[in-house]
């Protein structure tokens, strides 16, 4: 408002100067033309009255005089010898013919010039010398032009503009207050929210319109936004540290338990001290697990390098017949390199491994595949299980979760680490239910192959092998 008020003062002022200055240049240009219309008037010599030449300058001016018409704020009077003569018989403002020194000016010119009178609002003359050449009577027109109403009127426009505009800069102040009350409103209630947060309540939201679609709004939007990650990321914490604290209650209860109950004898000693370095190497899993998943947002989490689908499969199936005694076999083996982290995608399959080892029962058949299916490569452990549920595929990845009426030697962590391997390879994981019974947990993730120097080149699919065609000689191979 202050910028607009200044700009708003700075234009009057050119306004006044520009009004004013047009009000003298047209009381000049009226001096100006009557001045040309008496020098016609007495260079044509003739009285239109009688059409004889004029004898003298007095009835030249006087002859004048009663031809001349006066606009309205004009006037004209003649000096002859020194003194006033005749006039023209409209009213004015002040009669410049009664002022001595007017005419004591007029008298003396020599030629045209003119003069300004502030009396009676302001007036600017001219007074027109008029000789007759022989020495004899001698005379001056005097052309009074009355500038002060015009003048007045201009400084009133110049007002009546500095009123409307002092006006319209409140209007416009007043209507600014408010849209910037409005715009502004979600920013104060950002930072009303902002402080009302607190690490007990992440529920408090910035009430938004759903038709406003300004920047403040799209702010609005992008905090609450931030507030929803928030809330889950503190509700998924407190979840985490209420479920690992459950998990780490149950073997420490025992320790406890068996060390204040722990007897003198050597082999309720020794019995007692095995239980318990089971119970502390169950805890070092967790722990190890829960590290595991700590690091899974790290930038440093994945180690990239090349990765032979084929060595990946053989060496998965190779670790898993020591977890148990179990019918492992190769499904499919891509014989392609890839760009990964080897270790984490052998973690991730061993994780899997354990995972089916623990719902199958001695002599069940396990495999596990690699293929490169659409640009994607697909991991698969396939397992005969009893499966999964219906209501629990959805979730089965989440940390701490179990399948219902199966044994619970897990800590809960391991599909959990299976998930977020396949995410920081940018895919996913899933579980589905295998064509005669059983799961097939698969990990998905985008292929990238090493170009000629050997670095990680754009994703290319690669045909799925033929199910008809005679497999690779390892795919068949078994541990």
């Amino acid at each position: 408002m202050l910028i607009v008020a200044i700009a708003l003062g700075l234009n009057l002022v050119v306004v006044d100067q520009l009004m004013h200055s047009r009000v003298a240049e047209m009381t000049t240009a009226e001096l100006e033309h009557e001045t040309d219309r008496f020098r016609l008037f007495a260079e044509r010599g003739v009285d239109p009255h009688t059409g004889r030449p004029f004898a003298d300058i007095p009835q030249l001016l006087e002859s004048y005089l009663a031809e001349a018409v006066p606009e309205k704020d004009e006037a004209m009077f003649s000096v002859v010898d020194g003194r006033p003569a005749h006039r023209t018989r409209n009213d004015v403002p002040v009669r410049l013919d009664r002022r001595d020194d007017v005419v004591a000016a007029a008298s003396a010119a020599t030629a045209p010039s003119v003069g300004r009178i502030e009396a009676g609002g302001g007036a600017v003359y001219a007074a027109i010398p008029v000789t007759d050449g022989t020495g004899g009577a001698s005379g001056a027109l005097v052309v009074v032009e009355y500038s002060g109403a015009a003048h007045a009127n201009a400084s009133q426009v110049v007002r009546s503009t500095a009123l409307a505009s002092t006006a319209a800069l409140l209007v416009a102040g007043i209507i600014a207050w408010f849209v910037a009350g409005r715009i502004l409103a979600p920013l104060r209630q950002v930072r009303r929210t902002a402080e009302a947060i607190t690490s007990s309540d992440l529920s408090r939201r910035i009430g938004i319109a759903p038709e406003a679609r300004d920047d403040v709004a799209r702010l609005a939007r992008t905090f609450n936004t931030m507030l929803d990650r928030l809330e889950q990321a503190f509700e998924g914490q407190r979840e985490f540290l209420d479920d690992a604290a459950h998990e780490l209650r149950t073997p420490l209860t025992i320790v406890r338990g068996h060390l204040e109950l722990m007897g003198d004898a050597p082999q309720e000693r020794a019995e007692t001290t095995a239980m318990l370095l089971e119970e502390v190497d169950r805890m070092q899993r967790f722990i190890d697990d829960l590290a595991v998943l700590a690091a899974a947002d790290r930038p440093d989490f994945l180690t990239p390098g090349r990765v032979d689908l084929t060595d990946l499969v053989v060496g998965a199936v190779a670790r898993a017949s020591a977890l148990a005694s179990r019918h492992w076999t190769v499904s499919d083996a891509a014989d392609t390199v890839i760009i990964g982290d080897g270790q984490r995608l052998t973690q991730a399959l061993m994780q899997l491994c354990a995972n089916a080892v623990r719902f199958t029962v001695d002599g069940d058949a396990l495999s596990i595949g690699a293929v490169v299916r659409d640009g994607r490569v697909v991991l698969t452990v396939r397992d005969s299980g009893p499966g999964v549920p219906d209501g629990l595929k959805d979730r089965v990845f989440d940390r701490f979760t179990r399948a219902d009426g199966h044994r619970r030697d897990g800590s809960g962590l391991g599909l959990a680490i299976v998930s977020s391997i396949a995410a920081a390879h940018g895919g996913t994981a899933a579980v589905h239910d295998a064509q005669g019974g059983g799961a097939v947990f698969s990990i998905r993730f985008p292929a990238r192959f090493p170009d000629a120097s050997g670095a990680a080149g754009p994703a290319r699919g690669a045909p799925p092998p033929d199910p008809q065609s005679p497999p690779d000689d390892r795919s068949k191979e078994k541990a």
